[in-house]
């Protein structure tokens, strides 16, 4: 057996599936997940209550989620070099600890001004665990094994969105949408502590110092550089762009006729997040036997479910929006495992925050966007820009990624 040449002891290749530190590690991220993907998108589920409270349109009420998802997205990169210097661990608390407090002075803000600053800064503090956490996976999980600990990763990602949603939609019915974000936040402080109890310690983490390791310009260069990693980014911006733009909208046609629901019963339709919870674990072991197969595949799910929202019958919705929710989180579950796995050690973290960057500047520039192409054009202009995304995503994976090894231990 070989030795690591700086300690003498053999090499740490991670911990593996059945051990106590894998199943910390997957219960950590799991929580962290809940808390970082729940006060991100509380806001979303509660948006016609938001607009209707200050007196704002379907846009300007988006906006809620879009500057939170925007400074998520610009902040990733930061995170990444924080990460290099002080530690994955270290900076993955400190992001989940201040986002959790700024998410109690949220429902604070008087106006849409004070509410988007807040917002932002929530986001912004938030970038530090997804901008990091695939990082740390690919570093102390086997390789063997990563891919799945994505996968459980993801599911507590949308099992935060489900969550979020859910808890914010139902008190908001009853007490109005700021003790709805309220409450939300008391759920991302309760997942927050999980998390810090239970993560462990890095132990494949490599320090980067000024005076020894490339700089950050030069590592982000190095991943910016590899073609299969720009098409991975390219689904993030793509899919989550899609993705949000359904989950952003779609509550503001429900609400209207010919559905006419309550504001509780728009909520408690993201239950569907629970299809993303099962399809992201599903895919993550799937990956294993060919990543590019699942990945267009699980596009090819998402495309028909956004397809079936233009019906105007509920159940045929609802049908729709889980295939959408089960396909998106299927392939962001393969494309983000996929990235750490593909990029170079000394890099990963600066791709895993380019990915990161991507889905939240898709999530905030599209997410946003789109609100123009509803208020104009109604729920069928939605759906086909949603649709066009997603076929843009699979003609780049398909040409892209077909061939690719990355630099793990599996291939495409």
């Amino acid at each position: 057996m070989s030795l690591d040449a700086r300690t003498g002891t053999p090499p740490w290749l991670g911990h593996e599936r059945g051990t106590p530190g894998y199943r910390r590690i997957v219960v950590a991220l799991f929580a962290a997940g809940v808390a970082t993907f729940a006060q991100l998108y509380s806001v979303q589920s509660v948006l016609p209550a938001l607009a209707d409270g200050l007196h704002l349109g379907a846009s300007e009420a988006a906006l809620g989620v879009s500057v939170a998802t925007g400074a998520l997205a610009v902040s990733v990169v930061g995170w990444s070099a924080v990460a290099d210097r002080v530690g994955r661990v270290p900076a993955m608390v400190a992001s989940v600890v201040l986002a959790s407090l700024l998410g109690l002075a949220v429902p604070l803000a008087a106006s849409l001004g004070p509410l988007l600053v807040l917002r932002a800064l929530q986001g912004a503090a938030l970038g530090g665990l997804p901008a990091v956490a695939m990082a740390y996976l690919a570093e102390e999980v086997h390789a063997r094994e990563v891919a799945l600990a994505a996968g459980a990763y993801v599911s507590g990602n949308s099992v935060g969105g489900l969550t979020g949603r859910i808890v914010s939609s139902g008190v908001a019915d009853l007490f109005g949408w700021r003790w709805g974000v309220a409450a939300v936040a008391l759920v991302g402080i309760s997942a927050t502590a999980v998390f810090c109890l239970l993560v462990p310690r890095s132990r494949g983490f490599v320090r980067h110092r000024r005076v020894t390791g490339p700089p950050l310009r030069d590592r982000l260069r190095r991943a910016l550089s590899d073609p299969a990693l720009l098409v991975l980014y390219a689904q993030a911006l793509l899919l989550m762009g899609g993705f949000v733009t359904v989950y952003n909208y779609l509550g503001f046609r429900l609400l209207q006729a010919p559905f006419s629901l309550s504001q509780t019963v728009v909520g408690l339709l993201f239950v569907v997040y629970l299809a993303g919870t099962l399809s992201s674990s599903v895919a993550g072991r799937l990956a294993a036997h060919g990543r590019l197969r699942v990945l267009l595949g699980s596009v090819a799910v998402f495309a028909a479910g956004c397809l079936l929202t233009v019906s105007a019958q509920l159940a045929l919705v609802v049908v729709g929006l889980v295939l959408l929710t089960a396909g998106f989180f299927a392939a962001h579950a393969v494309a983000s495992g996929w990235v750490g796995a593909r990029a170079e050690p000394g890099v990963r973290a600066q791709a895993s925050a380019l990915y990161t960057f991507a889905y939240y500047a898709g999530s905030s520039v599209v997410g946003w966007l789109a609100g123009f192409a509803f208020s104009g054009g109604g729920w069928v202009v939605v759906v086909g820009v949603v649709t066009a995304l997603a076929a843009v995503a699979a003609v780049l994976a398909a040409l892209g990624l077909r061939g690719r090894t990355p630099a793990g231990s599996m291939g495409a």
